[in-house]
């Protein structure tokens, strides 16, 4: 009798995921034959799990309750404006059949899912990120999985349980959406990626990694860490209202809020003061030095200030000035970048960091240097009227968005003013480490199949190709 390799069983996790994985595939063979309106029933439907009105307050609140981050009110909005976005933008979308016949090439092009996809989840959107992430993958016939994040738990569980409704209304069979069990562990996780078809992450940069280490197709995201320049001919009132809004929205969670300003010297004083008028409030540099102890400790965030109001953040680092703790945001001044100036990194809370630059090439110069620190490929911002600067961003900034006159936080991820998909999860290229640099959208979620027939020959002379080279340079 053979024995029996004890490393060869599968673990408890793995069959654990396995199990999981099953289900799925199980449910995504049952919706295989479904029409394009049939999927388009199931992206409705778990819109409505989350954007009826009494569900999105829970979400908000259990979120609010047990991660610690963000304000109830802004996840609502949140919750309210992806989902609905998202539903703008799938609506008459193609993700099933035929995409298109290409008579010229002899192509046709058929669309098909990809599986069953692994959705790993921040705390900083417990709600919106999964559904954004369901809705897409259900979008085009697949299966998909949770992996929320240990505070954000109990916020994907509740939206999936009104996914479940909603599917028992329209009959469509529930294991199309899974979560891993609780306590999610970093084993079910990793296991999850590896078996699943696809895997897309939002959230840290650890995590990100694994996803890409799993030796599944990863779709992940680079760090954040906006900075927006403000030259001598924005709107500063504008410009302020526009960046504070965005800044202090849900707390500064998203990665898209302005971490730091880079404002031309010649209006520097003015935009301050237009700052100060919708709710900012600058440190002293006594107060600063104060507020780096509690913001980086051992020169690294701390998760005791992420997410969390100005007076929570004042009461925790001793700052008392009225000014500072009735403030909407505090501003810091700084010049240097790097980690010997952590300001100059994302903080993920109501801070923003100054910069005076002379002219719009300081400035350019300022921004590079801090993305050479953090946040490389992500996006950056400008308010301006000089197309100019405008252009030169898009053509040497090595960023794949660049935001013009709109607050960053709520323009990033698609508003209905501008004509970026709805999105909660932003590629960042190359340049951050990714495989894709658009915003994550439901064509992320699917194969594309190819008939190929036979066209009249386009073959050149090698006269077509080379003629004018040789020509000119006497090859």
């Amino acid at each position: 009798m053979a024995e029996t390799n004890p490393q060869s069983a599968p673990s408890p996790a793995a069959q654990t995921v396995a199990a999981l994985v099953a289900r799925a595939r199980k449910a995504q063979a049952a919706i295989a034959k479904y029409s394009q309106a049939q999927l388009d029933e199931l992206v409705t439907a778990a819109g409505w799990a989350i954007m009826e009105p009494a569900r999105n307050r829970l979400l908000a609140e259990i979120a609010v309750r047990d991660t610690g981050l963000g304000s109830v009110d802004d996840k609502i909005n949140k919750n309210h404006r992806k989902t609905l976005g998202l539903l703008r933008d799938l609506q008459g979308a193609i993700s099933t059949g035929v995409l298109a016949e290409l008579p010229e090439l002899g192509l046709t092009e058929i669309a098909r899912p990809v599986g069953v996809v692994a959705a790993v989840v921040p705390s900083t959107n417990p709600g919106a990120t999964p559904a954004n992430n369901i809705i897409n993958a259900l979008k085009c016939g697949n299966a998909v999985i949770l992996s929320p994040s240990p505070k954000g738990y109990s916020t994907s569980a509740q939206l999936i349980e009104y996914i479940y409704e909603e599917f028992a209304r329209i009959g469509a069979p529930k294991d199309l959406v899974l979560t891993l069990p609780h306590p999610v562990t970093k084993e079910l996780s990793q296991q999850l990626m590896q078996q699943c078809d696809l895997v897309v992450i939002t959230g840290s940069q650890a995590n990100v990694r694994a996803g890409y280490s799993s030796g599944t197709p990863a779709l992940g995201v680079g760090a954040g860490n906006v900075a927006v320049i403000v030259d001598d001919s924005a709107d500063l009132d504008d410009a302020a209202q526009k960046i504070m809004r965005s800044k202090i929205f849900d707390n500064a969670t998203s990665c898209s809020s302005e971490n730091s300003l880079i404002i031309h010297a010649a209006v520097y004083d003015k935009m301050i003061a237009a700052l100060t008028q919708v709710g900012g409030a600058l440190l002293s540099a006594d107060e600063k030095a104060t507020l780096q102890q509690t913001l980086f400790p051992g020169g690294k965030l701390s998760s005791a200030v992420t997410a969390q109001s100005v007076a929570k953040i004042c009461g925790i680092a001793g700052l008392s000035r009225a000014e500072l703790v009735n403030a909407k945001c505090l501003m810091v001044e700084e010049t240097g970048t790097g980690p010997s100036a952590p300001f100059s990194g994302e903080k993920l809370s109501p801070v923003m960091t100054l910069y005076k630059a002379r002219d719009f090439d300081h400035a350019f110069n300022t921004l590079r240097a801090i993305y050479d620190y953090q946040g490389d490929g992500h996006s950056c911002g400008i308010h301006t009227k000089n197309n100019e600067h405008i252009q030169r961003l898009g053509m040497q900034m090595t960023v794949c968005r660049v935001i013009v006159n709109q607050a960053h936080a709520i323009a990033n991820g698609g508003n209905f003013d501008n004509g970026l998909p709805f999105s909660l999860t932003m590629g960042c290229g190359t340049w951050g480490g990714n495989s894709f640099s658009e915003n994550l959208n439901y064509k992320h979620f699917m194969n594309t199949t190819r008939i190929v027939r036979t066209i009249p020959p386009r073959e050149p002379s090698v006269d077509d190709i080379f003629g004018a080279y040789r020509k000119k340079y006497g090859a």
